[in-house]
């Protein structure tokens, strides 16, 4: 880790029965105990809260979109403003992802469209070519012509200014062969190498001084071998932690199957992150192989459309449109501390959504981001005790609802 000053990544602890394992997190924005989650504030904002709010709910890290903040406001005016920390009013440890994978969802839609087989509408309109220089496509707000290169989207992050940056790489899709997922892995490989020594020209800096730390993204789709020689690639290279990435597959089970193929390869001393990842269950299910760190949009998004993460329910949420909540006096969560839950009924929240009004969105929101940050403390509770089996039988609904794609 000497190759980056003001970051560390220590093991504190390891769970006897699995893989997993309790760390700690250094940047130069704090210091975070792992395994953890990052909540995605995509356009410099965690939609709905603010980071004050994101703090009061025992929030520990999040990152931002380098694709959408490219387009608006652009890396120059963020740098101008000294940095995404400074500009959003964020003082902890933050991550920006490449872009890779909105790269994929301008040519196929969501991960769980392109499985499903639902053609994206802005194909023609967004992606126009991707190849060994990088990806080709229009802005969604201008229609200017973007080539993003792995050199571009480094300095792009140098600029944003966060803690942790990502290389560049393209996310394979799901319906591709073995033949397009070996070239497609190996150009990200290239990519790779691109990104890193645009890196080092750097120096390894943020625009405003400060060292920043890069992940090797860990490719090679649902195909053992490729996983392997992916994971290969990233241990020998030296990125400072490792992603687990591109298509998991189109079932929760075959996800599990190949994140587990990607563990069993990866570099063993430093972080892992599971791009895209949020389902209460998956995150046991990672933590138990190794992973260290996960994202997803999923906790904020089923908030603005009227879901409540709660422990040990059947799909892992309820949905407060539901006229059973009408008149019902209790909290959402008896157990939750999010001040939804220490401040509002379910009837009111129900209410709120009926009416439409913005403060139920806020709400649930809030509560999301609450339980997520208690499940986290929770499963970091359970490694140090050697109970992770039980904490996860209270959190995980034994029968669980068919997962969708996964959002990686």
């Amino acid at each position: 880790m000497s190759r980056y000053p003001g970051f560390a990544f220590d093991i504190l602890h390891r769970d006897p029965a699995s893989k997993a394992r309790i760390g700690r997190l250094t940047t130069p924005h704090g210091t975070i105990e792992t395994p953890n989650f990052i909540f995605c504030g995509t356009k410099a904002t965690v939609k709905a809260v603010t980071p004050a709010q994101l703090r009061e709910e025992q929030t520990d890290i999040i990152l931002s979109n380098t694709y959408h903040l490219m387009i608006q406001p652009g890396a120059d005016t963020v740098a101008a403003m000294g940095g995404l920390h400074k500009f959003m009013r964020w003082d902890g440890p933050m991550l920006t992802d490449s872009g890779g994978y909105q790269i994929f969802a301008m040519g196929h839609g969501s991960v769980a469209d392109e499985v499903k087989g639902r053609r994206s509408n802005t194909r023609e309109k967004t992606l126009l070519k991707i190849n060994e220089q990088g990806a080709k496509f229009r802005s969604y707000t201008d229609g200017r012509m973007i080539l993003l290169t792995p050199e571009m989207s480094v300095d792009i992050q140098r600029k944003l200014g966060a803690d942790l940056i990502v290389q560049l790489d393209e996310c394979t899709p799901f319906h591709v062969d073995r033949t397009y997922t070996a070239r497609s892995m190996r150009m990200s490989h290239r990519w790779g190498d691109r990104s890193l020594a645009e890196f080092e020209r750097g120096g390894g800096l943020s625009a405003n001084g400060l060292p920043q730390a890069m992940y090797g993204i860990v490719q090679g789709g649902v195909y053992p071998d490729l996983r392997k020689e992916s994971a290969d690639y990233t241990k020998d290279r030296p990125f400072f932690a490792t992603a687990v990435g591109g298509c998991l597959g189109s079932t929760r089970e075959q996800m599990h199957e190949v994140v587990a193929m990607a563990m069993a390869h990866v570099h063993p001393d430093r972080p892992v992150h599971l791009l895209g990842i949020g389902g209460i269950v998956d995150i046991f299910n990672g933590v138990a192989l190794g992973i260290d760190t996960f994202d997803c949009v999923s906790p904020t998004r089923i908030a603005r459309h009227g879901w409540a993460l709660v422990p040990g329910v059947k799909g892992e949420r309820l949905n407060m449109r539901n006229g059973r909540f009408r008149q019902d006096p209790e909290p959402i969560d008896s157990a939750c501390g999010c001040y939804a839950c220490r401040h509002f009924s379910r009837a009111y929240i129900h209410h709120l959504l009926k009416a439409e009004e913005m403060l139920a969105l806020q709400l649930l929101s809030l509560h999301n981001i609450h339980t997520m940050n208690r499940l986290m403390r929770d499963i970091r509770a359970a490694i140090r005790t050697d109970t992770l089996a039980e904490t996860r039988a209270r959190w995980v609904h034994e029968q669980q609802e068919p997962a969708p794609a996964p959002d990686a």
